[in-house]
């Protein structure tokens, strides 16, 4: 199974003022385009040349000598559930499952939004800050570079990039005031109750 680069499930616009569509064209033809095409290149040929993308990620992350293999594969499964976390009109306060699990894992809300906040701010250099399930639990965790809760027995739920090229057209070095934006607009908490919902 070849990896393939997928659409946005939005128009490049659709995130605009909090993401422009220049900021998305070359975050999404042009970096997750690339990690597309290097990882297709280191796997052919190769006993991965046909497994789905989450095992080319797990069994990258296994093997020391795969490194380079990780990196881009990792970055296009992180990526590929970086478009699903967001959406346009998103945001706010979430509903659901997810809203109970928040209440009961972190005492409301506004203690998640402070600690995302704190974990995308506070990731040096490049990452990702993430929702997850673990151990039936909710949590927060960062990751650098193109690390993945995927290969540490965590249930992603929800991510934010903080890659510099996912807002650096936009905020330049502010991200504190994107990831406010993200929270405050862009989330999307339907697909993070899909993704509770599919580790019950």
């Amino acid at each position: 199974m070849t990896i393939q680069l997928p659409d946005l499930p939005y128009a490049k616009d659709a995130l605009a003022p909090h993401i422009s569509a220049k900021t998305l064209e070359f975050h999404h033809d042009k970096h997750h385009a690339a990690y597309v095409t290097n990882a297709n290149k280191m796997i052919a040929g190769s006993d991965l040349e046909n497994a789905s993308l989450e095992d080319i990620v797990k069994a990258a992350a296994a093997d020391p000598s795969k490194k380079a293999l990780f990196n881009n594969a990792g970055q296009v499964w992180n990526h590929n559930f970086l478009w699903n976390s967001m959406k346009p009109n998103g945001g706010g306060k979430p509903t659901g499952d997810i809203a109970s699990r928040i209440e009961k894992d972190f005492g409301g809300y506004e203690t998640f939004a402070e600690k995302f906040a704190a974990t995308a701010v506070g990731q040096f250099g490049s990452g990702w800050a993430w929702l997850v399930l673990d151990g039936g639990k909710l949590a927060i965790v960062g990751t650098a570079n193109a690390d993945t809760p995927l290969v540490h027995g965590q249930t992603p739920l929800l991510t934010a990039d903080v890659w510099e090229h996912a807002y650096y057209l936009d905020y330049q070095n502010r991200r504190p005031d994107y990831v406010k934006t993200f929270l405050e607009h862009l989330v999307n908490w339907e697909f993070a109750n899909v993704n509770l919902g599919n580790a019950k």
